[in-house]
């Protein structure tokens, strides 16, 4: 599933070619995807401008002229796909065949500017829904989600706080949406990693009996930020089926310091560890049994 990198990537490749242009023409293909797409969506849609595009931890959210946000998942393998003015899709795309349609192209926005922005979804699990705005806080999607780490409210006082008392494993925490929202299996592993904390570990290790930080939850808070940065500069992590809006691919996973890396050498300069791997809430964790204690 794209995590909250891939999905910042998609954002702001799809930003220049939305906002500010307006829906001549949506063709919705099918009824559903995970869910039953809202009742008259194309109409909903069409003749509205599209006034900001933004994001919340996995979402997309283009805010509309009418006053309703277009709410955007990508699910497991939804990808959206930029062209101008009946161009044929670019090299190296996630279409089968250059220029023609595929099956599974489910949604198609035409833009008053020329643009056409194909929303492709092999898997169907992605889905879209038409929020008003002031309810977007409050409706089903993000009622009950956490923090942004890329917003300023992460910080070492901020994990101290929402970790404060817990036994749960540390890895299981940072991937629970409630407390901070977007992280996802790979760049929580590797912010494990770069800050040497066992993903094992008990959350409420990184908060004293009074609630205060310590040094590694402030360390943490950096590190996630800053890999999640770098992942983004990098055009998320390609491992099977994200893309750019242009079709072309990700590079972060040429970067990974331990994520997929079982049985290979720890990286860090003076380290004898071999990568391992364990399971945890039927995901995959991969750790530095020497650098992560």
């Amino acid at each position: 599933m794209p995590e909250l990198p891939e999905v910042e990537t998609v954002r702001r490749g799809l930003a220049p070619a939305m906002v500010g242009a307006r829906f001549t023409k949506v063709a919705q293909r099918r009824p559903d995807l995970r869910f039953p797409f809202p009742d008259r969506f194309a109409k909903r849609l069409e003749g509205q401008e599209v006034t900001a595009l933004s994001r919340r931890a996995k979402y997309l959210l283009a805010d509309l002229s009418s006053g309703e946000v277009l709410v955007m998942h990508l699910g497991m393998s939804g990808r959206f796909l930029v062209t101008r003015d009946g161009s044929t899709r670019e090299p190296g795309s996630f279409y089968q065949t250059s220029g023609g349609e595929s099956p599974h192209d489910h949604v198609v926005f035409t833009l008053s500017n020329g643009a056409v922005v194909t929303y492709n979804d092999t898997r169907r699990f992605g889905f879209m829904d038409l929020v008003p705005r002031p309810e977007i806080a409050t409706c089903r999607h993000f009622a009950n989600m956490g923090i942004e780490p890329l917003g300023n409210e992460l910080s070492g006082d901020t994990i101290a706080r929402l970790f404060m008392g817990k036994r749960t494993p540390l890895k299981a925490a940072l991937l629970d949406q409630r407390l901070i929202a977007g992280l996802g299996n790979i760049y929580v592993c590797e912010a494990l990693f770069r800050t040497g904390l066992h993903p094992e570990a008990p959350a409420g290790s990184l908060a004293s009996k009074k609630g205060l930080p310590t040094k590694k939850a402030h360390h943490l808070a950096e590190i996630i930020r800053d890999v999640l940065n770098e992942a983004v500069e990098a055009g998320g992590s390609t491992l099977r089926d994200h893309a750019k809006v242009d079709g072309t691919l990700g590079y972060f996973q040429h970067r990974f310091r331990v994520y997929d890396r079982e049985g290979e050498p720890c990286v860090t300069p003076g380290c004898s560890g071999i990568v391992t791997r364990l399971v945890q809430s039927g995901r995959s964790t991969f750790y530095c049994p020497k650098c992560q204690k």
